[in-house]
């Protein structure tokens, strides 16, 4: 496989990239992945992981040549993903494109699953058909970041999200509960959430807020499963999320089985999970070594009885989370930290 790449590559894969983001917050626990079909350098047809139990990209992309009138024996396919040799959903990626005559496949990062690494491009290559792989793989990791993650470590990834006051306050015991950013961070949020497999929060939360911890004001073709951690059984039985037919999971588990609780939730295909807790919550997750990103929602209210998060970058910092970038959502600033190397 040669690592020699034309600005002419690039170009194509970027485009496969941009692709595979259609099928956001559709295909989880499958990955994100786009496919181009090239033809004396110009791109005849595309496709993308659409849907669960869907075509692959690869897939639709052939599809798409065949519905087009265009011909794809002969054609260059750039693959985000190296394509699958195995029956799942679906059938092998890689008989798809022997079957449609590709001459080469260009591929952005191989796939870490167990039942394909690397197993797809030797077939290919036994096959007659040049692969080619680690064109823009940094960009194709992130954009599967869950997929890797679990495929690698076998835990979700988790990702953390708290708001805070000017003072850092999670909250303001002088009135009740209720949500102090803006619509614009809300939707932002929301938006987080359609990206997440689980949403967790502590039963503190649960029983103060009475959060619905669901997608609503993004389109999403799925809704999260809500885990919340009740060791001692608190839970108010007439909290929303006990009672509007979505999917909620109570965990008794006390907060030293996080390790477990995580593998647990990867058995199910869990990849990532996103944490609104409390700052109890948050703490236990930092201290197990366990966040691989947080993003800290900055507001200017002030509460007039405020309850301190005890969390700022230098904390994040001695976690092993580094701030990374800097977002606007509606009238808020969000900084973003990540852990650089994130253990099983």
């Amino acid at each position: 496989m040669s690592a020699e790449w034309t600005d002419a590559d690039r170009v194509f894969m970027e485009h496969a990239l941009l692709v595979a983001e259609r099928g956001r917050g559709k295909v989880s626990p499958n990955p994100l992945v786009g496919c181009v079909l090239v033809k004396d350098g110009t791109v005849i047809a595309e496709g993308w992981h659409d849907h669960l139990g869907g075509l692959h990209a690869e897939q639709m992309a052939i599809h798409d040549a065949e519905e087009k009138g265009r011909s794809p024996n002969g054609a260059t396919a750039y693959v985000t993903l190296e394509p699958c040799n195995h029956f799942g959903r679906t059938p092998p990626c890689t008989e798809a494109l022997m079957w449609a005559g590709i001459k080469e496949v260009v591929i952005a990062h191989c796939d870490p699953n167990p039942t394909v690494r690397g197993n797809g491009c030797s077939v290919l290559e036994a096959a007659g058909i040049p692969t080619r792989a680690g064109l823009l793989e940094a960009e194709a990791r992130e954009q599967m970041l869950p997929f890797m993650h679990w495929c690698e470590h076998r835990r979700p990834l988790i990702t953390v999200k708290v708001a805070l006051d000017a003072n850092g306050s999670v909250d303001d015991r002088s009135e009740e509960a209720q949500r102090f950013t803006s619509p614009g961070c809300l939707e932002k949020v929301h938006e987080l959430r359609r990206d997440c497999d689980a949403v967790l929060v502590g039963v503190e939360t649960v029983n103060r807020d009475d959060p619905q911890l669901n997608v609503r004001l993004v389109p999403s073709d799925r809704q999260p499963l809500r885990v919340v951690l009740d060791p001692n059984q608190r839970i108010d039985p007439n909290a929303r999320l006990l009672n509007d037919g979505g999917r909620t999971l109570l965990m008794q588990d006390t907060f030293s089985g996080l390790p477990s609780l995580l593998h647990q939730l990867a058995d199910q295909e869990i990849q990532r999970v996103l944490v609104e807790g409390g700052p109890t919550t948050v703490h236990r997750f930092l201290e197990a070594g366990l966040v691989d990103e947080v993003f800290l929602v900055h507001s200017n209210v002030v509460h007039q009885r405020p309850v301190p998060s005890n969390l700022d970058e230098d904390i994040l910092r001695e976690a092993g989370l580094t701030r990374e970038a800097d977002y606007v959502w509606g009238d808020e600033r969000v900084a973003y930290f990540v852990k650089q190397t994130s253990e099983a």
